[in-house]
């Protein structure tokens, strides 16, 4: 094969390699003395073909596969031009060899942003897809032997893996080689001097008949391409076939060469591609990729789709307390709970982890895919017996119909991944059909995402400090620390302009732990003037995922000098029951350190109740909304008054947010709520302020808060 001829039987490989593996380029590299070139490729623009540069050069090496998951990081290939250029930070590229074993060239992926997690099973997928390559390769290095002189084309026939056949004009065989006798089963003198029809079923005979016909006739040759047809046996048994071949002139007489593969094993292959790259290995399901092609498909037929995509809410509680196992099983389920509950028609697709996605042709009422949203939920939460375990999951749904949201799938999958988002804010087993107003809210987040991260990196994040006070003697308890963000343009920004998007993001756990160290460093140096000073600090669901808060805390206390009593934890409703398994045994290890835990926005949730008798608070927290209203309304003010009894009698003191007059003070104080804390009192401001308001400037703050 002549260096720099592409290869177009490679062309579907790369481009299965694309999408099976989710890069934007893919290539096969054959490897010269100084230079490669693609045989095939797939998304590669300009770039350097010296060998020195490439990385296939490398790979062909090896006896596996080679994974570079960041250029940028190996110190093979860090300041390689194709990297310092920003084209390749990932790449993954495994060899291909000629029958002798003799390194070709080298079938790669590669992406410009660096790649975490090319596991055992991507390894494999590559490798399979890189024998393909190889025996197509070998194909092609045999046809163009085959184009040339016979001598040639004999002396590569004899050692070819391939089955190599060679018949005159009447269609008698006249040279066979030992892959011939391997793959047919007939020895060279049974075969040699026979019909070539002997190979064939009768119903393709006429197919050789016509085609020498035609050359004798003058007429075009057959095609230079290959062709499938079906083989025979000696035996009889019948294999499907790949045939590739041309014809030469000895003297006056005409003469043909075939080149013919078993194709079988990569009939198989191809299937099992496929279905790798269109089915979920665990639940046999669709994926992404074929809920993407169905469809276009039924858009492309102008004909309305509806998506609902689905969460399983708590998913990942159930891996961690019943291990992996369990979980796979419950997806299982999950996947065939979903099959019986769609109408006719419809794919159910996994797309992630815990995430299905449905698609339903014909569906564009928002009542209809409401109800079937309902049922889909209705399903998953029936209870699954798993290895003698009972296990009920919920499930949350977004939803997409076009073509009012969205008129192809990515932007229909787009807008209901949107619309999950907003069902999931909303607690357990919600549905949310997509509103435009969330794709504008979606940008904000990315927005804030970015800016977030900047403002960490530049230390932008501040803590202010809102006084708590006893109200039986108006004396400074302590102070809850509350975020704000010291914008470079914005100015400050009060926690509801980034909350949403900090608590939803990858910084939470990050910042969660800042806010407790700054809080208890400012702490500690208050508590030198205030022996019993004791800081609120509250707590993101980030900071139970990692499952090392009980440590934290207690790293952070000692760090700081604070016995336990100094520090108050604060959490909401939301928190707990989203990952009950998780955050409860926390929360105990926490208390057992003595730590004082305090239930937030107390009245505004349904299990508050339930939460008192199963958590160790020590605390709660009645909401501000309650507060503000309780002189004018005598429903809200029962409601107050009702909290602080049952707290009394459950040993819990009681802090009221929200207090905003004095009458107010004086209705808490007289019904013996213990705390209060709102804009009366103080709001929310700095720790120099707060220091020179309360008396504590006589120690300067050393926290930058």
């Amino acid at each position: 094969m002549s260096a720099g001829v592409a290869v177009p039987s490679l062309d579907p490989i790369v481009e299965i390699a694309v999408k099976l593996f989710d890069v934007p380029a893919a290539a096969v590299n054959m490897i010269g003395s100084d230079h490669v070139f693609f045989a095939a490729s797939a998304g590669v623009g300009e770039c350097d073909m010296g060998r020195d540069v490439s990385f296939c050069a490398h790979a062909i090496t090896q006896d596996g596969v080679m994974v570079v998951a960041d250029a940028l990081l190996d110190p093979r290939f860090h300041d390689n031009p194709l990297v310092t250029g920003g084209l390749i930070r990932f790449y993954a590229g495994v060899p291909l060899r000629a029958p002798s074993g003799h390194p070709l060239g080298a079938l790669c992926i590669v992406d410009s942003e660096p790649h975490a997690g090319f596991d055992a099973q991507d390894r494999a997928r590559l490798k399979d897809l890189a024998r393909l390559a190889s025996d197509k390769l070998e194909l092609r290095r045999l046809e163009v032997a085959n184009q040339a002189r016979p001598s040639a084309f004999a002396a590569i026939a004899a050692t070819s893996p391939n089955a190599v056949i060679c018949f005159d004009q009447a269609r008698l065989i006249t040279a066979w080689n030992p892959a011939a006798v391997t793959m047919f089963g007939y020895a060279a003198e049974e075969a040699i001097a026979r019909d070539i029809a002997l190979l064939m079923p009768g119903r393709q005979h006429s197919l050789v008949k016509e085609a020498i016909a035609r050359v004798l006739g003058g007429g075009a040759p057959p095609a230079k391409g290959t062709s499938l047809f079906t083989g025979v046996r000696k035996d009889g048994t019948h294999f499907p076939a790949e045939l590739t071949w041309s014809h030469w002139r000895e003297g006056e007489e005409l003469h043909f060469g075939a080149i013919v593969q078993d194709v079988t094993d990569r009939l198989q292959q191809e299937d099992a591609l496929y279905r790798l790259a269109n089915y979920d290995s665990l639940t046999g399901l669709p994926n992404r990729n074929l809920i993407h092609s169905n469809g276009a498909a039924a858009l492309q037929a102008e004909e309305t789709i509806g998506i609902v995509m689905i969460d399983l809410d708590g998913f990942k509680d159930v891996n961690e307390t019943l291990g992996h196992a369990v979980g796979d099983a419950i997806l299982r389920e999950t996947g065939m709970k979903l099959q019986q509950a769609v109408p006719p028609g419809a794919t159910v697709a996994r797309i992630g982890g815990d995430e299905f996605a449905i698609l339903l042709p014909g569906i564009g009422d928002p009542s209809e895919i409401s109800a079937i949203s309902g049922a889909l939920v209705a399903a998953i939460a029936q209870p699954n017996v798993v290895d003698g375990h009972e296990v009920r999951v919920a499930a949350s749904c977004g939803l997409a119909i076009s073509p009012q949201h969205g008129e192809t799938v990515v932007d229909l999958l787009g807008s209901a991944g949107l619309a999950l988002f907003q069902a999931k804010t909303g607690g357990r087993g919600g549905s949310f059909l997509y509103v435009p107003a969330l794709r504008a809210e979606a940008v904000a987040r990315r927005m804030y995402d970015a800016e977030l991260h900047r403002a960490v990196e530049r230390g932008e994040l501040r803590l202010h400090y809102q006084p708590q006070i006893r109200l039986s003697d108006g004396a400074l308890v302590g102070a809850e620390a509350l975020i704000r963000w010291q914008h470079p343009t914005r100015n400050l920004l009060q926690p509801a302009a980034f909350l949403p998007a900090l608590e939803g993001g990858p910084l939470a756990a990050t910042v969660g732990a800042w806010i407790l160290d700054a809080a208890c460093a400012q702490a500690k140096i208050w508590r030198q003037h205030h022996p019993d000073f004791r800081v609120g600090v509250n707590l993101f669901a980030a900071q139970f995922r990692a499952d090392d808060l009980p440590r934290t805390v207690a790293e952070t206390l000692a760090r700081h000098s604070l016995p336990a009593s100094a520090l108050e934890l604060e959490i909401t409703e939301n928190i707990v029951l989203d990952q009950v398994e998780l955050v409860l045994p926390q929360l105990r290890a926490v208390d057992a350190l003595g730590v004082s835990l305090a239930f937030d926005d107390f009245g505004t949730g349904y299990a508050s109740l339930n939460l008192l008798k199963d958590y160790p608070i020590s605390h709660i927290k009645i909401d501000r909304s309650f507060i503000q209203t309780m002189q004018d309304s005598a429903h809200d003010r029962a409601i107050v008054t009702s909290l602080i009894q049952l707290s009394h009698q459950l040993d819990l003191k009681v802090i009221a947010e929200g207090v905003e007059t004095d009458g107010q003070r004086a209705f808490l104080h007289a019904h013996r709520c213990e705390e209060g804390q709102g804009y009366f009192f103080g709001s929310p401001m700095a720790a120099e302020l707060f220091a020179e308001k309360f008396a504590l400037t006589e120690f300067e703050s050393r926290a930058r808060a």
